[in-house]
């Protein structure tokens, strides 16, 4: 999904850096963009819930119709909508996988990587961002991309480490699906009772 918006101005209108880089802007201006931002005060539930699910939406880069599908995969199956979808559905596509495992350093580069066909799994390549990745799957940077700049800055451990519920061999840019992660190992900022009380509204 494409965003035109710079991302400090949405980092700081969602309330939370979406990169690295927006960090350190984000801490010096901790408030909405705008003549107004920090005036701006007045809330309600829905704006409340509302915000919460952009910020979702944000952190894995994805449009409404896909957490909107994604969502209701999750109420389907049976468990807590809210871990459901974000362990079980979101965590699961292949860009997201990309970047917990360290091969990239935003969700960003994370889908580029994805769309240029840098990536296989179990061998084949995929160019799906959203592609569903189970456990036991074999996420891998193509042979022959292995050698480009970005791929060897990561092998060097550059990103951030990876959660308990992958096993990576960064040397190798290799990394193994070996079970769903648990709520409390996913690094997204979201409470998602709001965004289930914002779809079931």
């Amino acid at each position: 999904m494409n965003n035109s918006r710079p991302k400090v101005r949405r980092s700081r209108a969602l309330g939370i850096p979406l990169t690295p880089k927006d960090v350190r802007y984000f801490e010096r201006r901790p408030y909405p963009p705008g003549e107004h931002g920090r005036k701006r005060k007045n809330t309600s539930d829905y704006k409340t819930r509302l915000l919460e699910k952009q910020r979702l939406r944000a952190q894995y880069d994805i449009s409404e119709t896909q957490l909107r599908s994604a969502f209701d995969r999750a109420r389907r199956s049976g468990g807590k909508t809210g871990e459901e979808l974000i362990t079980h559905q979101l965590e699961a596509r292949l860009d997201a996988t990309v970047l917990r495992a360290g091969f990239a350093r935003t969700i960003y580069q994370a889908r580029q990587i994805v769309s240029h066909q840098h990536v296989t799994v179990n061998g084949k390549r995929v160019d799906r961002p959203s592609y569903q990745v189970q456990p036991y799957d074999v996420v891998e940077i193509a042979e022959r991309s292995k050698s480009k700049p970005p791929f060897q800055v990561a092998a060097s451990g550059a990103h951030a480490a990876a959660p308990a519920y992958l096993e990576v061999r960064l040397a190798d840019l290799r990394c193994v699906v070996a079970r769903r992660p648990r709520r409390d190992e996913v690094p997204v900022i979201c409470e998602e009772q709001l965004v289930v009380e914002y779809y079931s509204r």
